[in-house]
């Protein structure tokens, strides 16, 4: 085991930072940044085990890479300031990256949001290739960054796609039905709260991550047809109600905040005819609670599609094209205001008495823009 040297950069000044851990040459994944604030950051690479993991059958035999997760949180940091930090400290462009902490005042930022991210990686790298030129304080994303969150060659893929985005951009994702509750997603993001559903702050903005998914189970083999629909609505009532008490008192709390922006993967209004049902029994659960304390926007994807709706002044946005197959428009719903199947993402310029949301499809183009004024 040698002395992995983390090198943190600061103007002109340099500070390293001593870790027991394996070379810089086995780093696999990363290094990447996530869980920025105005005062910290956490680096996070992996890298791969030199034994192999081999599982076989009769008929098959299979080897899967191992990786062993590495953070390094930095603390004590200035705000709105741009950080270079080096991982084994060669000067190495793949061992290097940027990264500027928030502001510690309100003062305007920009940030992306994407969804669905996980098939079709030539679409997610054109969209990751923009968002770098454009270059936002961070990346929000409502789910299904990968095809099979089980898979680790999913995320060996998800990883190589945005390298060059997420080792200078923190990246922000909510849990999606894909990722299937993975553990791979728990080592290898790291975020606030308990990482299923959080919440940070940047400026005079409030974010909120939700998860519609819950924790993954297997439905018993015992269960009668007739009671599989109610074991599937039931099972986790108890996690989704915990959930949205904590919802209601983290709202209750920042009611002060300019503006409020919360996400999650399933979308409470769906222009999906096969999934409007299911959108109506999440909304039906949820309430009013966003409306009633004037969340501004709710972000979804899972329907491949770009959907706006409009309901008691919040803004439903479904964005969930980037990259996985569109799925047909073919039930609006009388709260749409604009529905396109294309590929795209969000590029919102939160400013101090507005925040500018721009939908961008696959050619650069702005196909939306709508504009959310700030809460009173």
């Amino acid at each position: 085991m040698k002395y992995l040297k983390l090198t943190l950069t600061l103007l002109n000044f340099i500070f390293p930072l001593m870790m027991v851990a394996q070379s810089s040459s086995d780093v696999a994944i990363g290094p990447y940044i996530q869980n920025v604030t105005d005062n910290s950051a956490v680096v996070c690479w992996a890298t791969k085990s030199h034994q192999s993991f081999t599982i076989e059958n009769t008929n098959q035999k299979r080897s899967l890479p191992q990786y062993e997760n590495h953070e390094m949180i930095l603390s004590n940091l200035k705000p709105n300031t741009q950080y270079t930090y080096h991982i084994g400290g060669h000067g190495l462009s793949e061992e290097m990256g940027q990264f500027t902490t928030f502001p510690d005042e309100i003062e305007p930022f920009q940030f992306a949001i994407l969804g669905d991210t996980r098939s079709r990686h030539d679409v997610h790298s054109k969209h990751v290739d923009r968002i770098i030129q454009k270059n936002p304080l961070f990346v929000l994303n409502t789910g299904d960054m990968v095809g099979n969150g089980l898979n680790i060659h999913h995320w060996e893929t998800f990883f190589d796609v945005t390298k060059n985005l997420m080792r200078s951009i923190p990246y922000f994702p909510a849990l999606g039905n894909h990722e299937k509750d993975s553990k791979y997603y728990f080592d290898f993001f790291n975020l606030p709260g308990n990482e299923r559903y959080y919440s940070f702050s940047v400026g005079d903005a409030l974010f909120i991550s939700l998860d519609l998914e819950g924790i993954e189970y297997q439905t018993p083999e015992y269960l009668k047809k007739e009671n599989r629909e109610f074991f599937w609505e039931n099972h986790e009532i108890a996690y989704f109600k915990k959930q949205k008490e904590w919802l209601e008192h983290t709202l209750t709390l920042h009611d002060d905040a300019g503006f409020i922006f919360v996400y999650f993967h399933k979308p409470l209004i769906s222009v999906k005819k096969s999934r409007v049902n299911g959108a109506k029994m999440r909304r039906k659960f949820w309430g009013n609670i966003f409306e009633r304390h004037g969340v501004q926007v709710v972000f979804s994807g899972h329907d491949h599609h770009y959907h706006h709706a409009m309901s008691g002044g919040t803004h439903y946005i479904t964005t969930a094209g980037g990259g996985a197959k569109l799925y047909d428009i073919d039930a609006r719903q009388p709260e749409t205001v604009k529905a396109i199947k294309t590929e795209h993402f969000i590029m919102a310029d939160v400013r101090k008495k507005t925040t500018i949301l721009n939908v961008i499809d696959i050619n650069g183009n702005k196909i939306d823009t709508i504009t959310i004024d700030k809460r009173k």
